[in-house]
């Protein structure tokens, strides 16, 4: 029998990034798992207190990355949750620099600690479908033998494939642990709070001229059952994680009632910007070549090893929408920037013939 009382389940399991949305509640559902005996969630010193109550049953430490391995030792810990991922820059806490540091730096200092921690069993890591970056020549669809076939433009995307490389090192030095990667589509849902529900909540929804992506998301629901199951189970190696099915960018649009305002291309910094000053959110370019290409990946290695198949993109956007339908009002000066934003469009497109003919 393990630690914990059932074969599978790690007796003290650590969660990082509990300061976050997802790193709260997946530490909140391990710690009303029985098969557990201790969850210990860590965050940065500066972290928040936004999830406190969902924390009740949490130990919560803040330390900074650097200061993780004692800890991990002294701790006797059997299962690590790297959940402390940021996914765009932030201009008020630091930007791309300060993402970085946390994405990059501080994944190196947690696999360094992971590497150190004499009872470590288990490792689960957070990656994301960014990692297969963008491109014209890239496949229908992504399995996990897919390698990327440009370096991702956002720095997202670049901070995945260093994160998965140090996993890649930590397995080999590792090799007794049993190491769990998810890449995880975009998430959605009647709860999840992200640049993509932000994105589809605006009255009118930028999009780029003549592109209409082909889009997978995955519940937020479905993503705490997978990570529930990565640690109380053993799953070792790489899995696409994303509802089967896609939508086209348009189609969830429609179904969102929104109104889709189209823009060339090397415009759609600017689209972005404009949707920043009507109060919703911050784009990188993840996100923005994301809305250009698209992007669909395979999960039949996920739903034959896991014996589970997250709902579907169209149920998952379906739950989105009933929480959200009718939340978002139109003021008149929203409605004239927008007006003014397809304007600008169309003296593009016009002012592009026109170079082309000439």
């Amino acid at each position: 029998m393990t630690p914990g009382g059932t074969s599978g389940a790690p007796g003290v399991v650590v969660v990082t990034g509990v300061g976050r949305y997802l790193g709260a509640h997946v530490a909140a559902r391990l710690a009303a798992d029985p098969r557990i005996e201790r969850v210990i969630g860590v965050d940065a010193p500066d972290s928040g207190t936004e999830f406190t109550d969902l924390l009740d049953r949490v130990e919560r430490i803040r330390v900074d990355s650097g200061s993780l391995g004692g800890l991990l030792a002294d701790l006797d810990v059997d299962a690590v949750v790297h959940l402390a991922l940021v996914t765009s820059p932030d201009p008020q806490h630091g930007g791309r620099s300060a993402m970085k540091d946390q994405n990059v730096i501080g994944s190196m200092q947690m696999l360094a600690a992971c590497q150190r921690a004499p009872r470590l069993r288990k490792l689960v890591v957070r990656s994301s479908t960014a990692a297969y970056g963008v491109s014209f020549r890239d496949p229908a669809v992504f399995t996990e033998e897919t390698e990327p076939r440009e370096v991702p433009r956002g720095g997202f995307g670049r901070d995945i494939l260093d994160l998965e490389g140090y996993v890649r090192g930590f397995r080999r030095r590792r090799s007794d642990v049993t190491a769990t990667v998810l890449r995880f589509a975009p998430f959605i849902g009647s709860t999840a709070d992200t640049t993509l529900t932000r994105y589809f909540s605006q009255p009118f929804v930028p999009t780029v001229f003549g592109r209409d992506p082909r889009l997978q998301f995955l519940h937020f629901d479905d993503a705490l059952e997978v990570l529930h199951r990565s640690i109380v189970e053993d799953h070792p190696g790489t899995y696409n994680v994303a509802g089967p099915g896609v939508l086209s960018l348009s189609q969830a649009i429609r179904r969102a009632g929104r109104v889709a305002v189209p823009v060339l291309e090397p415009g759609l910094s600017g689209a972005a910007a404009l949707a920043r000053t009507m109060g919703f959110g911050r784009y990188g370019l993840d996100q923005v070549d994301l809305f250009v290409h698209g992007r669909v990946v395979d999960t039949s290695r996920l739903e034959q090893e896991y014996g589970f198949t997250p709902r579907s993109t169209a149920e998952a956007f379906e739950d989105f929408i009933r929480a959200h339908h009718g939340g978002v009002v139109v003021t008149r000066g929203q409605l004239a920037a927008a007006e003014q934003l397809v304007l600008d469009g169309i003296r593009q497109v016009r002012s592009a013939v026109r170079e082309r003919s000439s």
